[in-house]
């Protein structure tokens, strides 16, 4: 018999696949260029759904874990929020201050993979544009790409949950590595990152073990030709992609698990961030030049949580509230894309 926690799992996932089914198969059926009108209302209703979602954890979150009880309360709390303090509190109060405490470490960790995602969306940009990819099959690429991440994200969360369960010094491996990371971004900032298809090892790899076609098919991922079946350039292209997310997941994934160690919320605040990614994509590649002080905000961030992570121990004592950290996240959001209208980026001048 599935527990509610498999049932409220298994119900978003098929909600998921069939709104992504529905933007595929019926309301963007015919390939063509994603403008820009059409991207900021598929963000609006994706970010207008993940809000819906926060604000059903903030009413009604015990549901997601079948709490019935002040005991079921305390087991699921012990286990995801050992932070919360429910010490001497009736069932109700402890439910209010519980369902709260969800609903902002929801958004917290929704803000995170929105931010992180930008600078994946910057990688995805220069992976479509290197392979030459016609702008009408942006949308099926990204489309299978989301699916394949939601895969890919649901073994990285729930098995790094596991292992911070049962380890919880794999949270310092995580602090650590973020610092590192967002360290590294801040020094290289300013480099021109460059991909040559042709010497990529995915490639490489790909055209020596598989039959590549070698040029697009409309927008095909696989072609026959007489009695044999080939991969077409599309197809190497989603594997790009797919790599690039699993790269980026290395980064975000931690991230959030510096807000909260609730595998759910993690999960659910990481996918609903990534089915945005594909609207925000077709507004970044109409702005790509004016935000150029989100990859400053985005190293600050991830030095952030790196060290929320390091110092959660000596956090949880002195009482550290998780929406302090909504607080900065917005914080630092804001104010990168305020300083990049302010002080916008000068045009490198083309000498003739």
């Amino acid at each position: 018999m599935f527990n509610i926690e498999t049932l409220f799992l298994g119900g978003f996932l098929i909600f998921v696949v069939s709104v992504l089914l529905l933007d595929l198969l019926v309301i963007g059926r015919k390939s063509h260029m994603v403008s820009f009108k059409e991207a900021a209302g598929w963000t609006l209703v994706w970010i207008t759904f993940a809000l819906a979602f926060g604000v059903f954890l903030f009413f009604h979150g015990e549901k997601m874990h079948g709490i019935h009880s002040l005991d079921d309360l305390i087991r699921v709390a012990s286990n995801y929020t050992p932070h919360l303090n429910l010490s001497g509190l009736g069932f109700e109060e402890a439910l209010t201050m519980y369902r709260k405490t969800m609903a902002i470490d929801y958004l917290s960790g929704y803000l995170i993979e929105e931010i992180l995602s930008i600078d994946n969306l910057f990688v995805i940009i220069m992976i479509l544009t290197a392979f030459s990819v016609k702008p009408e099959a942006y949308k099926p690429v990204l489309f299978w790409g989301i699916l394949g991440a939601i895969v890919l994200r649901f073994l990285f969360i729930f098995i790094g949950a596991a292992l911070i369960h049962k380890f919880e010094w794999v949270l310092l491996i995580f602090g650590g590595y973020l610092v590192y990371a967002g360290a590294k971004m801040f020094i290289d900032r300013n480099k021109e990152e460059k991909i040559e298809p042709q010497n990529h090892p995915l490639v490489k790899f790909l055209s020596r073990y598989f039959r590549v076609f070698p040029k697009y098919v409309k927008n095909n991922f696989f072609v026959r030709r007489k009695k044999y079946t080939y991969i077409t350039p599309l197809f190497i292209v989603l594997v790009m992609v797919e790599f690039t997310d699993l790269i980026f997941a290395t980064d975000s994934i931690p991230a959030i698990f510096s807000v909260t160690r609730d595998p759910f919320v993690v999960f659910f605040s990481n996918i609903f961030a990534i089915l945005g990614l594909r609207s925000m994509f077709f507004l970044l590649i109409h702005v790509v030049n004016k935000f150029h002080f989100l990859k400053i905000g985005i190293s600050v961030l991830l030095i952030f949580v790196g060290i929320k992570l390091l110092a959660h121990t000596w956090l949880e004592a002195i009482g550290f509230k998780s929406v302090y950290s909504l607080y900065f996240i917005l914080f630092v959001l804001v104010s990168s894309v305020l300083l990049s209208i302010l002080f916008p980026a000068k045009e490198e001048k083309v000498v003739s």
